[in-house]
């Protein structure tokens, strides 16, 4: 996944893209990473995120890669690299809850 950095929309008033922009870039990304492995009826959500900033964010685009380290029956481990400019400026790694919808939803 990807999003593109606008000084105008995400930076804070240190000059660099907001922390939360990348986090949840991480999250998403790591979300739809599980949901493509997962069995149909079967859905995700966080449980906690531990992420690690490297660099500040500048303007341009901001790349997510995720992979599934783990998937068990109720809970998968999952980590995360961000990177702009061909430089890694984020890591995260999450576990994420797994579970199937109640009926009707």
């Amino acid at each position: 996944m990807a999003i593109d950095i606008e000084e105008a929309r995400h930076f804070n008033p240190n000059g660099v893209a907001h922390g939360g922009v990348a986090y949840s870039l991480a999250d998403t990304t790591m979300g739809g990473a599980l949901m493509s492995v997962l069995a149909s009826g079967l859905v995700c959500a966080t449980l906690e995120i531990k992420f690690n900033y490297h660099v500040g964010v500048s303007e341009g685009l901001l790349t997510c890669d995720a992979i599934v380290l783990h998937q068990g029956k109720r809970i998968a481990n999952i980590d995360a690299r961000l990177f702009q400019h061909d430089r890694l400026v984020g890591s995260a790694n999450g576990n994420f809850a797994i579970f199937a919808l109640p009926p009707g939803r």
